[in-house]
């Protein structure tokens, strides 16, 4: 039979794995008796570990949430896995990143050395994308009362902070709204909600830090499927700006003289056929016809458009434009 401690572990370990177990399972998993179970039971209770005992033909036990955080216990996968969710958290601009790099610190002092050494070898970067103005962040109070607006399926309200483009700064109006919360995701370092509007009975993609919610919240909804079924492929069509088709709402064709395999390195989302030792055919998107144009012109190489006519003329729009910025005298004076 092992030591004292080292069974009351294993048995926290068995608690942790699923929701009941019965008195019966944990004897013969821990290879001891019912009554020992029963004592060791006791032991983890005093030490503040919420276990509630459960009747029945296989009555047994469960370990329950409780008011107070007693000390966990973490395989070594799960220990690792937290300490690389905590590094990650440092950096996800929720407003939790102090907290985060303090509570990596806590598990990381804990750990035995075998794992802080794999811990140690992995770093997070957060690398900066270059903007004109830094990402802002989001309070951590405004997420927790979207994730839970969401959780709940109850109507939210909330003002709403709009953005000008023409000034490029944002405008301290805010105009309220209501909307059915139905997913918080992440996109490019920011966060947003992903919800149906009420009032414009239509989805809206929400920027969470522009977000001031209301409370109370309102009544329970039904929730809806959103367009596509797949709310990461809705959210990434929304930001091409295809609208619900899931698909760029600029796509042509080119051939260039390329090998197939120096192109598809390169391409994300696109379709790329090899038609011969250096020739390729390139099927790609965009959200414009000269972003298209410029996303093709990138590849050193000769580009023949098949289709479509818009593409042709992009390229042309873009070649004139090129053309002037090239030789100064050609712009115009005045």
């Amino acid at each position: 039979m092992p030591k004292t401690s080292a069974r009351l572990l294993a048995l926290l370990s068995l608690l942790q794995a699923r929701r009941d177990w019965p008195g019966a399972l944990l004897a013969e998993r821990l290879d001891i008796s019912p009554r020992t179970v029963r004592r060791d039971v006791d032991r983890l209770r005093e030490l503040g570990y919420p276990i509630m005992t459960f009747k029945g033909p296989d009555g047994g036990y469960r370990l329950d949430a409780g008011t107070e955080l007693p000390p966990l216990l973490f395989d070594d996968e799960q220990a690792v896995a937290l300490a690389i969710a905590l590094q990650i958290a440092t950096t996800a601009g929720a407003g939790i990143e102090e907290a985060a790099a303090r509570a990596l610190n806590t598990v990381r002092q804990v750990m035995p050395a075998r794992l802080r050494h794999r811990i140690d070898t992995l770093r997070v970067t957060a690398v900066e994308r270059p903007a004109l103005r830094p990402d802002p962040q989001v309070d951590s109070g405004v997420l927790m009362a979207l994730s839970a607006a969401v959780h709940a399926r109850e109507v939210l309200r909330l003002d709403y902070a709009s953005f000008s483009p023409q000034s490029a700064e944002e405008d301290t109006r805010t105009a309220p709204r209501r909307v059915q919360p139905h997913h918080l995701v992440t996109w490019g370092g920011r966060w947003y909600l992903v919800a149906w509007d009420l009032d414009r009975e239509d989805w809206r993609t929400f920027r969470a830090d522009r977000i001031t919610p209301r409370a109370p919240t309102g009544p329970r909804f039904t929730p809806r499927e959103v367009p596509g079924g797949e709310v990461a492929a809705f959210v990434a069509a929304r930001f091409r700006g295809a609208g619900d088709s899931g698909d760029w709402p600029c796509r042509g064709e080119v051939i260039l003289d390329l090998p197939a395999a120096a192109v598809s390195h390169y391409v994300r989302d696109g379709l790329v056929e090899e038609l011969g030792p250096d020739r390729c055919r390139l099927t790609l998107g965009s959200w414009s016809w000269p972003g298209l144009a410029a996303a093709i012109g990138r590849f050193d190489a000769d580009i023949e458009v098949v289709g479509p006519a818009e593409l042709k003329e992009a390229f042309a729009h873009l070649a004139r434009r090129y053309a002037k910025a090239a030789d100064p005298e050609e712009r115009p004076h005045g």
